[in-house]
């Protein structure tokens, strides 16, 4: 994504419209089109008031990401009650039909035992919570994957 669609996401998300923000920033509703079209780029000071403006960090304007941080705040909202209740597998094997099929395909105990052994031993050596260690397992196995 680029810096104009990062601006204007960021100002839809934010609720306001090109003249409220130029209104703001004391510059011209064409000049916040130009941004957002990457016509011409917002000087350092007026980024950092647009970033201001919509509540987030001028890195987080730069990098934003509209489904990720869509995402991060439905995370936020969700509770621990609320996300036990969710049958995880079911609702990602929509997107990846592989979770569905895969139990009847696997020998999951082999995989399942030597988990657990993975687990324990950070338990164990670092005296991670049941939670923690299946956290840490969780991120271990994604920068394995990230980086094949």
């Amino acid at each position: 994504m680029n810096l104009g669609n990062n601006l204007f996401n960021a100002r839809k998300k934010s609720g306001l419209s090109q003249e409220e923000v130029a209104g703001r920033l004391g510059v011209s509703r064409q000049t916040i089109s130009k941004w957002e079209l990457d016509e011409t780029l917002p000087d350092i000071r007026q980024s950092k008031k647009l970033a201001n403006l919509y509540g987030m960090s001028l890195d987080e304007l730069i990098e934003f990401d509209m489904d990720v941080k869509e995402i991060q705040e439905i995370i936020d909202r969700t509770d621990d009650a609320v996300s036990e209740k969710i049958d995880w597998t079911k609702a990602w094997s929509k997107k990846y039909p592989i979770l569905a099929a895969y139990q009847n395909e696997v020998e999951t105990e082999i995989y399942a035992a030597e988990l657990k052994r993975l687990l324990e031993d950070l338990e164990k050596k670092y005296g991670y919570s049941e939670l923690d260690a299946m956290l840490v397992l969780k991120d271990i196995l994604a920068c394995v994957w990230k980086s094949r």
